[in-house]
């Protein structure tokens, strides 16, 4: 642990803090704090002014010439606020923030007193173990569960299961582990802490178990390739540290061929070691019971979707949670039928950013747009021929799921949205999004 005062210049606002997720920059970090929590900063705010300091140190790790911010975000960002008032998101806060500057009782600090912690393993420890006490939004407050979410998606701690424990059991059994280190554990847990990145490898985490999702032969092959370019220091955490690092890791992998595809995916999931001792083979697995079917009150369905949320996708993302958490089918039909229709275009506009395809000119329709996506997902082994029927639909007006339909939810001042229209839009549109939004 090393303690060093730091120009307050230099510190970063986290902009993959686990409160909100990856978000595109500073500028948003600190704009999401105060649109979701705007008294509690201005509370935080007049007690640092107050009292002149801050009483816990930063906990911050370097990042090139900066340091990037882990813990005490909100507390940098009030200091950075009323050292420049001007960046704050909005010109009410900025005309609090100047007040508050000119009552700063003793010279501002242009150096902070900072916790800087290079090892990533220890920080994510020393967050876990801390964000206790609310107190107005004066002290630290709870992480709230999709808070936890992000925190486990991230690092893949306090998910109830150690992947790589469970990879490098398997790696071992079958004679394929690296034979010159051992695995980075922490690393591993990180590349695949989401389930979406799982999926590409051809493993899914499901009640607490390790499955296979492809041949086994295959994801044992990726995860061996994996296991030696992590141990090996071809691939290190900085590589893979958010989102994009992720992904743009496991695309290279893609594209050399050492990921499964979709002509080696299993009918279902394969359960337990590479070598099963025979008593495990003999013991019988019950059966699991039918779920009880539940009531559909919001479009997207309360679950988890495997989706890798990268900072860029900061509205998608918000749009999506409303669609599934806040509107409800019988009482905001319009508002999900036009959001509905601008988190297609938005998934559309972000496959193509990702994966520009020749098959698509600009001054395409939407409708031509999601069919050349589909063609490409399916191209890809994505997605089957049956469902790729479903996006050539939209050329026609099939009068449920064609883009006629989502352009008269949002333009027709006669076309009233029904929740069973709505629902059955979803389900035929929900795979297709999912796969624009990981692009």
């Amino acid at each position: 642990m090393t303690f060093r005062h730091l120009p307050l210049g230099s510190l970063v606002i986290n902009r993959a803090n686990d409160r909100h997720g990856e978000l595109e920059n500073e500028t948003a970090a600190i704009a999401w704090l105060f649109n979701k929590n705007e008294q509690h900063m201005r509370n935080l705010a007049k007690d640092l002014v107050k009292q002149g300091e801050i009483y816990e140190p930063p906990l911050v790790s370097p990042e090139g010439s900066r340091f990037v911010v882990f813990d005490g975000n909100r507390r940098v960002t009030c200091l950075k606020l009323l050292e420049n008032p001007l960046r704050a998101p909005s010109a009410d806060l900025q005309e609090v923030f100047i007040e508050l500057r000119e009552q700063w009782p003793t010279t501002f600090p242009e150096k902070l007193l900072c916790q800087v912690e290079i090892d990533r393993d220890r920080i994510d420890d020393i967050l876990f173990r801390r964000h206790t006490g609310v107190q107005s939004g004066v002290g630290q407050t709870y992480w709230d569960d999709r808070m936890k979410a992000n925190f486990v998606n991230r690092t893949g701690k306090g998910q109830g299961l150690n992947v790589a424990e469970q990879i490098e059991t398997r790696l071992s059994a079958s004679g394929m582990l690296p034979s010159s280190k051992k695995i980075p554990r922490s690393t591993m847990n990180r590349l695949l802490s989401a389930e979406a990145f799982r999926n590409r490898v051809g493993i899914s985490v499901s009640k607490g178990r390790l499955e296979l999702t492809h041949d086994e032969s295959v994801v044992m092959g990726a995860l061996g390739r994996i296991a030696r370019d992590l141990s090996q220091k071809h691939i290190v955490l900085g590589d893979i540290w958010d989102v994009d690092g992720k992904r743009a890791y496991l695309d290279q992998l893609e594209t050399e061929g050492v990921l499964p595809t979709a002509a080696s995916a299993l009918s279902k999931p394969q359960v337990g070691a590479s070598r099963k001792k025979q008593s495990d083979v003999a013991t019988p697995i019950k059966a699991p019971q039918p779920a009880k079917p539940t009531r559909r009150t919001t479009l997207i369905p309360q679950v988890s979707f495997p989706i890798a949320w990268a900072g860029r996708l900061q509205r998608h993302r918000a749009i999506w949670e409303e669609l599934q958490f806040c509107l409800y089918l019988e009482d905001h039909p319009n508002a999900i039928s036009v959001l509905l229709r601008v988190l297609l275009e938005l998934a559309v506009e972000n496959y193509l950013a990702q994966v520009p395809l020749a098959t698509v000119n600009p001054n395409d329709t939407l409708a031509r747009q999601t069919l050349r996506i589909a063609e490409d997902l399916q191209a890809k082994g994505k997605i089957d021929r049956k469902y790729l029927g479903v996006f050539q639909k939209f050329q026609q007006l099939d009068p449920l799921v064609s883009m006629d339909t989502l352009n008269r939810y949002v333009h027709s001042p006669n076309f009233a949205p029904s929740p069973q229209h709505l629902t059955a839009l979803w389900d035929a549109l929900s795979d297709f999004i999912v796969h624009c939004l990981n692009a």
